[in-house]
């Protein structure tokens, strides 16, 4: 076993190969550089121009399958009609679960079979995976309403079902594989193929991401079974129905990243190698390009001598391969119910953009509720993310609570158990550093974590709540300049320490309320060099530091043009279109880092909150200190560690947005 080095891959691979292999980085340049070169005909699918309102094109089979049940006697319904919609909602579903499943289990590296990550150009490549299921629906309804033969068919026939699997094993896959190797030729590959080869790490989604010309072959190869069966006259819904889910297992499973097939299946029955491919079988069709063409059956590639040498062996590999250790922890936890479909393992494609709310997703009210009950019942923590910075290897878990949660005092036990239960696993697994991320930290909570160092003296992971890092952020959001801010919002570690700070620069701390002055006051001492001061005016501040205690009322006290710098894990909400708003504590993060393809939160892509980079940068630095409780990493060091490791810090904002 070895690797085959590439500057950002880490894909094993056996050393034996076959002589029609070409170089992987020779693939990788031409699967990107031939992609756009000459896209060919039919390339785009009809409907994009539509956009998200793409579906209304099934508007008139929609209202005429309405219609037929508001008019006809139950006795004339077409089931085969009216099963349409369920079918294709029933794929849209499988499909999710595939993708859900196997981004959960990549993020953990069990059985995992290509370990580089992947990147926002690929999760937006595949975002339109759905459009095959549409075109699909489309075709379904048409061969209903005009092939002879193709309504009213009865659920099940025994007969249709053979003759179904017979045609598949028989001309389909046949078919296919010279169709697939036609399509590895050079000319059809530049203007179609490479589209779905510039996924080099696949996910279940990526089977289906073809042009719209190769999609119409695909469907005229797939009809062959179920065209027969309807002229024969032994189709059924079932046989149908049951085909087209057999073509979305395989194909998702193909694609999965994970190995899941166990060595006992083929050692029972040795000639089903024959018959069933493997996600490792398939992953080496992408990683080297020329070999295991097959569809779902690989004894095409047995036969005309395609099959990768090392199919067994990274079949194998994948088998044995445990789950992987990460050097750093970053905690964090659910925010709202509706998160869990911005989560990695949600919905990609809302993952892959800055969190906000979606009317849509109260239509998915019943699958959020079912999402409730299962982490209530679930309480522990569990894997959200995989991300490799150099040579450490990156984990974000999340506690299944949410936001509201944290601010309920009866929840409070709960949380700590499964903070200290996180916090403990992390050390067994032998992570280096654990951060604390948004709520999982806090004076009420766990004195910012300092209760779990008191009560686990000898622990070797350290505990690190960021504070002194986005004291800094802070301190380099505010513009040149200024000679005093605004201090509003429940006090924090970060807020006494950033006011400390700014007094020291010699800028004035302006606090609008009697109580939060005197706490400052009381910390401060001498040392706040008489710049903190408490005024009743919002008028003589353009740049605010506010924390989560911030109203809405206050907010529209601020003058024009102010500037919101919040100091808090949670941001303000964004009320005044004349105001400017920055992220909270956050960096860009180098190109370094792999396997980037979520946004956190509701930051921009590719930006860290500063909570989850001071993990990273405690392990770097290799720091033996925790930082937590009322203590904090000298400010100066930290910052210098962050800018050389390449992460930036964000633009102020220049310009208003709603």
């Amino acid at each position: 076993m070895h690797h085959i080095y590439h500057p950002s891959l880490h894909i094993q691979s056996n050393s034996t190969s076959n002589s029609n292999k070409i170089p992987f980085q020779s693939h990788l340049q031409l699967a990107h550089q031939t992609m756009a070169s000459k896209p060919g005909i039919l390339t785009d699918w009809p409907w994009t121009p539509l956009g998200s309102f793409k579906y209304i094109i099934l508007g008139p089979w929609v209202t005429e399958t309405i219609y037929s049940i508001m008019v006809k006697d139950p006795k004339e319904w077409d089931l085969t009609n009216f099963s349409v919609i369920p079918f294709m909602l029933w794929r849209m579903l499988h499909n999710q679960l595939w993708i859900s499943l196997s981004r959960y289990r990549t993020a953990k590296g069990t059985n995992r079979i290509v370990d580089k990550g992947i990147e926002f150009d690929q999760v937006d490549r595949e975002r339109n995976w759905d459009d095959q299921i549409l075109f699909n629906g489309i075709l379904f309804f048409l061969a209903n309403k005009y092939v002879p033969g193709a309504s009213h068919l009865p659920l099940w026939r025994t007969d249709g079902v053979i003759i179904t699997m017979l045609l598949h094993v028989g001309p389909v896959e046949f078919l296919y594989y010279w169709l697939h190797r036609a399509l590895h030729h050079h000319y059809l590959y530049s203007r179609y193929h490479s589209h779905h080869h510039s996924s080099i790490v696949t996910e279940p989604i990526t089977s289906v991401i073809h042009p719209f010309a190769e999609h119409i072959l695909y469907f005229a190869l797939f009809a062959i079974p179920m065209l027969t069966v309807v002229f024969t006259g032994t189709g059924s819904i079932i046989a149908i129905a049951g085909y087209i889910t057999y073509i979305d297992l395989m194909n998702n499973m193909g694609h999965c990243n994970f190995e899941l097939i166990p060595n006992w299946v083929f050692s029972i029955f040795p000639p089903l190698k024959y018959l069933m491919y493997t996600p490792s079988f398939h992953s080496l069709h992408h990683t080297q390009f020329r070999t295991n063409y097959s569809l779902f059956m690989p004894f095409y590639d047995y036969i005309y001598d395609t099959m990768d040498k090392s199919s067994d062996t990274l079949y194998e590999n994948s088998l044995k391969r445990k789950e992987e250790t990460p050097n750093v922890v970053h905690l964090t936890h659910l925010t709202t119910p509706e998160s869990i479909y911005h989560l990695r393992f949600g919905f990609a494609s809302l993952a892959s953009k800055p969190y906000s709310s979606a009317w849509y997703l109260w239509l998915l009210w019943p699958v959020t509720l079912w999402s409730m009950v299962l982490t209530r019942i679930y309480r522990r923590t569990f894997v959200v993310e995989r991300n490799r910075f150099h040579q450490l290897r990156l984990q974000t878990w999340a506690i299944p609570k949410y936001g509201i949660q944290y601010r309920l005092k009866w929840q409070k036990e709960s949380i700590n158990n499964m903070i200290e239960e996180a916090v403990l696993e992390a050390e067994e697994k032998g992570a280096s550093v654990l951060s604390l991320g948004l709520m999982n930290q806090g004076e009420e909570l766990n004195r910012y974590g300092e209760v779990y160092v008191k009560k686990h003296p000898q622990l070797k992971v350290k505990l690190v709540d960021g504070s002194s890092l986005a004291v800094a952020v802070l301190l380099n959001s505010i513009p040149k300049g200024t000679t005093q801010v605004l201090l509003r919002g429940n006090l924090t570690k970060v807020a006494f320490a950033v006011a400390f700070a700014l007094c020291q620069k010699g800028i004035q701390v302006t606090v609008l309320r009697e109580d939060e002055y005197e706490k400052l006051d009381k910390s401060l001492g001498t040392k706040s060099e008489g710049k903190l001061v408490t005024s009743k005016s919002y008028s003589s501040c353009k740049v605010w530091l506010v924390g989560d205690d911030l109203t809405e009322e206050e907010q529209r006290k601020a003058n024009k043009g102010t500037l919101f710098i919040p100091f808090s894990q949670l941001p303000p909400k964004k009320l005044r279109k004349d105001c400017f708003y920055h992220t909270t504590p956050a960096m860009q993060t180098p190109t370094a880092l792999e396997n980037v393809d979520s946004c956190e939160n509701w930051l921009p892509r590719r930006v860290m909150s500063v909570w989850r980079i001071a993990g990273i940068l405690h392990a770097l630095e290799g720091w033996e200190e925790h930082e937590c409780g009322y203590t904090m990493s000298n400010i100066d060091k930290v910052w210098e560690a962050c800018l050389k490791h390449g992460f930036q810090p964000l633009k102020v904002p220049t310009q208003s947005k709603s």
